[in-house]
């Protein structure tokens, strides 16, 4: 390569014989950045959702590729965020893609030192069972006064940051008709 050539490479150089004199276009735009596309431009599709962090209410667009999520990015229709994510928000991909993320039911029987996997529905019906044992065992129907309780002091619930709104109201609403007055989510402690 000859010293020509070379100089008419620089950037400064190329600043003034193209026009471009504040550098802020094709002057100091390299060949590795020319071919450089967005992640979004392979998606197959994008779909609109909320961020599922906090209550804000952060909108969203996923774009997937071959029925697996590639990108999450703001949305910028949304009225709240304009198109900003928090850095939760913009990492919540790895919600879906983690490598290390459990995608089975897990349990460990009581004094047990290992897991073992359940399937979904025997998982359910042990925690239904359970969930009901308590709710008999600890029903309080009035207290030592005669007046009306209608509660149970075995059940509590702690709502994760994970989950979006609907499913913290509806397990709001799910524990109150259970009887249980201990109710909280993480984003408020």
């Amino acid at each position: 390569m000859g010293l020509g050539k070379v100089v008419l490479g620089w950037p400064g150089l190329r600043q003034v014989t193209s026009g471009d004199f504040f550098g802020r276009g094709p002057s100091v735009t390299s060949p590795t950045t020319k071919k450089i596309t967005p992640r979004i431009h392979e998606a197959d599709s994008m779909a609109r959702s909320v961020c599922p962090y906090c209550a804000v209410g952060c909108g969203q667009r996923v774009y997937v590729k071959d029925g697996k999520v590639i990108q999450i990015e703001g949305d910028k229709d949304s009225p709240i965020s304009r198109g900003r994510l928090c850095p939760k928000g913009s990492a919540s991909e790895q919600l879906v893609n983690a490598p290390n993320r459990v995608t089975t039911v897990l349990y460990r029987k009581p004094y047990g030192t290992e897991w073992e996997t359940l399937d979904l529905n025997t998982a359910i019906d042990m925690v239904t069972d359970r969930f009901l044992q308590a709710r008999r065992d600890h029903w309080e129907d009035e207290d030592a006064e005669g007046r009306p309780l209608n509660r149970t002091m075995g059940i509590a619930a702690l709502g994760g940051a994970t989950l979006d709104n609907e499913e913290n109201y509806l397990i709001k609403k799910l524990f109150t008709a259970a009887g249980a007055i201990q109710i909280e989510n993480q984003a408020r402690i």
